[in-house]
């Protein structure tokens, strides 16, 4: 059968993509957080005038882990970080990658149930319903290579979405062109060792790089493969096997809160710049 048949078309990821949420929006406990609002700003840098873009992009939430008072609500109730990352990506998406098997989508779904603010998506789960066809069957009629164009035509259409948790194919990241896609949010690697995604995979059937082969000598070649691709991400989370998801999630968040405060905006940059060099950067 013509492969390209199977190739995605934006008609079809269109009507795909809405219905591939992996949850509808839950009701958690309500919880207030208040940004007081700041009168415009009208800064001198260079010797021209404009807007302070703190007030733009800066929504005055700081790192919870490194300022626990964050984490007090009203009446002693406990906001937990995820809720306080959001503000903090101004909508930037987190893309998750890692071998199959690693928790992508488990893992995913619990850090964009708990942002609040964020949506899930699954790419595989996006072709499985635009192309009508499970994955293994799309490998096996269609080949690797054929599904991969897939995957990217899929991601292309994904990354246009803001505030979104989207977990990707294994091999998303061989693909040099979906790069750009991908550094258009935060990318987060779930690095989990070969034995402990053979205890994960076995019995599935779902998996069709597993198929015929050594599981684990297949996990190790894939690693060796793929491993200084993956870490090209942004975050790199080690997974234990005695860690559950939640215990990822929470990781998931802490390392994210860090890595905002070690990588600000450029324009922040300036303007650190600036005052520490003393130009005139004020009001």
């Amino acid at each position: 059968m013509n492969g390209l048949i199977f190739l995605i078309s934006a008609v079809a990821m269109a009507a795909a993509l809405p219905t591939c949420f992996a949850f509808s929006p839950v009701q958690h406990a309500r919880i207030t957080t208040t940004f007081v609002p700041r009168s415009r700003t009208v800064v001198k840098a260079g010797g021209f005038e404009w807007d302070d873009p703190e007030e733009a992009f800066d929504q005055g939430v700081d790192n919870p882990f490194k300022n626990p008072s964050l984490m007090s609500g009203e009446e002693g109730m406990k906001i937990d970080p995820a809720r306080l990352l959001g503000p903090r990506l101004n909508g930037s998406n987190l893309y998750f990658i890692g071998l199959m098997g690693s928790g992508k989508t488990s893992v995913g779904d619990v850090v964009a149930r708990r942002m609040g603010s964020y949506n899930f998506l699954d790419t595989d789960s996006i072709i499985e319903k635009a192309s009508g066809m499970k994955i293994s069957d799309i490998f096996e009629k269609e080949g690797e290579e054929e599904f991969r164009k897939i995957e990217s035509q899929i991601l292309d259409s994904v990354h246009a979405y803001v505030r979104c948790v989207v977990s990707t194919g294994g091999g998303i990241v061989c693909r040099r062109q979906n790069w750009a896609k991908l550094q258009t949010g935060l990318v987060v690697w779930l690095d989990v060792a070969p034995e402990i995604l053979v205890k994960r995979t076995e019995g599935s059937d779902s998996r069709p790089l597993l198929k015929d082969v050594d599981p684990l000598q297949k996990f190790k070649d894939l690693m060796e493969k793929r491993g200084s691709l993956y870490a090209q991400a942004d975050v790199r989370i080690e997974v234990t096997e005695d860690m559950s998801e939640e215990d990822v999630a929470d990781l998931v968040f802490r390392e994210l809160h860090d890595f905002i405060d070690n990588n600000p905006p450029a324009w922040k940059q300036a303007k650190a710049k600036a005052q520490e060099d003393g130009l005139d950067w004020v009001q």
